[in-house]
């Protein structure tokens, strides 16, 4: 029986009184950076200030402002109450005092930087957690207050110090919180694993290249990446001058009528009066942008494992990517590359041949790119792909594993996702548990001398020469398969056409 005393656990900022889920421990709604509103807002995230009496963590933390029936559609769930109030984070842990200190895994949840919270279904921490490793989500600034920049607001600092990212900011303030308090729930800050997909993943590549973040973190997985590139600092300031505008604020714009704005007014706002699911490059905290970092091999020197799903052009409308138009864009620029996919891809439909070609421009060939550019730089890098579509749903998916649709496998939270129709097999069960073990051991063990993750299959780190990607689903079967020189032609074909005028 587990020490009911320890549900009370002392942080650097106060006291916290969590709860039991079973036999994990469970803390919610922790304020890892003091509330982002009023004078606060678009400024870097301050420290909490300390409290006295013992504080309750047995409920969420508010989400950032953004659209609830998008978030419930594409995001993951509902993310309760909005708040500009909203940095907050969530902890599972398997034991407060344990034997050696426990690794830590720190989820950075996607939704195109407009949507989404730690708090969802799919992300809740109790089954990795039970495989021996503390999990961490947490909800950051999401649309224009996460990214904005505006001269008014920019003045603010002074030269070289412009902040406009925000939401990477807030990450790197939960980091920060977690190397000061995580021993206290039993964990390892000299272990710290960072998780995200989509915009997540983004948020992990980008802090792999932010000087801020370095240290505070020290491995990195990156699940659905997307290629798009980052939005010049230029470009963004003139978009935060529309929004202004927008709201009548046409001359001698003050930073104060910025932040007198109601915060219910900005989520609604589309493009192009929105900046679209990147950062900006430019500031102090993405000096440069963050695939052009990656190509010069200038990233942290932190393990990562990378990969991307089968049918990502799934969210490719939310992009605003046209698939087929993808493809008359090449076609216009060059028959030839033209000619060249239809042969590596021997598939005749332009419509079908335009999702895979946009499938693995905007995401498949980011896995190789950051593979490639660890090897560079010395560390190891893992690729994956996944390619597994729950047994009852495969009609529903005819193209393979939308984006997203690993992450309950990744958690081991399909059976609490169980839906009242196609529900989940004990095929898609187990082959869950399997997944999020794999996840587990490169939590655990990777490090920067690692040559392979053991486990069900010894994983080797990726090289040029082997080429090795593991497949996590073959021939729709619950199987983990490692696969030599997986679509090498083709990415090496986007791979160059990166660098050329087809842009997404």
């Amino acid at each position: 029986m587990k020490n009911e005393r320890r549900l009370s656990i002392t942080t650097a900022e106060g006291e916290l009184r969590g709860q039991m889920d079973e036999d994990i421990y469970v803390f919610k709604g922790i304020p890892y950076a003091a509330a982002p509103t009023g004078e606060l807002r678009w400024r870097p995230p301050q420290p909490v200030a300390p409290w006295q009496s013992v504080r309750d963590a047995t409920q969420w933390g508010d989400a950032s402002w953004q659209s609830r029936d998008y978030c419930v559609a594409a995001g993951g769930g509902d993310p309760g109450r909005f708040s500009e109030d909203c940095l907050y984070l969530n902890i599972w842990t398997p034991d407060t005092e344990p034997a050696t200190p426990l690794p830590v895994m720190v989820w950075l949840h996607g939704g195109g930087f407009t949507i989404g919270a730690g708090s969802l279904d799919p992300y809740r921490g109790k089954a990795l957690a039970a495989q021996g490793v503390i999990v961490v989500t947490l909800n950051y600034r999401l649309g224009h207050f996460g990214f904005f920049s505006h001269p008014a607001l920019d003045a603010q600092y002074p030269p070289g110090a412009v902040v406009n990212n925000f939401a990477l900011l807030d990450q790197i303030a939960a980091l920060q919180w977690i190397q000061r308090n995580i021993p206290a729930f039993g964990g390892d800050r000299h272990n710290i694993t960072l998780f995200g997909e989509s915009s997540g993943a983004r948020s992990v590549l980008s802090l792999c290249c932010s000087p801020l973040a370095e240290g505070l973190f020290h491995k990195g997985i990156v699940q659905s990446a997307y290629s798009l590139p980052d939005v010049p600092q230029h470009k963004a300031q003139a978009i935060g001058v529309q929004v202004a505008t927008h709201f009548g604020l046409t001359e001698n714009v003050s930073a104060e009528q910025l932040r007198a704005l109601p915060a219910d007014r900005f989520w609604p706002l589309q493009r192009p009066l929105a900046l679209g699911p990147v950062a900006i490059s430019g500031d102090a905290v993405l000096p440069k942008p963050m695939l052009e970092t990656f190509m010069a091999g200038k990233q942290h020197r932190v393990p990562l494992m990378v990969g991307s799903n089968s049918d990502e052009a799934s969210v490719l409308d939310y992009f605003g990517v046209d698939a087929t138009a993808v493809l008359a864009q090449m076609r216009s620029k060059s028959r030839f590359s033209y000619r060249l996919i239809k042969w590596l891809y021997d598939i005749h439909d332009d419509a079908l041949l335009g999702r895979a070609v946009a499938r693995d421009m905007a995401f498949t060939v980011m896995p190789l790119l950051v593979a490639q550019s660890q090897h560079s730089i010395g560390m190891p890098a893992w690729r994956y792909w996944f390619d597994y579509v729950s047994e009852n749903a495969r009609d529903l998916y005819p193209h393979g594993t939308w984006h997203g649709n690993e992450i309950p496998y990744v958690f081991n939270t399909l059976g609490t996702l169980q839906p009242a129709e196609r529900a989940y097999t004990a095929n898609d069960r187990d082959f869950a548990a399997r997944v999020s073990a794999f996840w587990v051991a490169f939590a655990r063990d990777a490090s920067a001398f690692s040559y392979r993750l053991q486990g069900e299959i010894d994983w080797p780190v990726w090289r040029p020469g082997e080429d090795l990607t593991m497949a996590f689903g073959s021939e729709g079967k619950p199987q983990a398969v490692l696969r030599a020189r997986f679509m090498r032609r083709r990415l090496r074909l986007f791979r160059l056409m990166m660098r050329s005028h087809v842009r997404l």
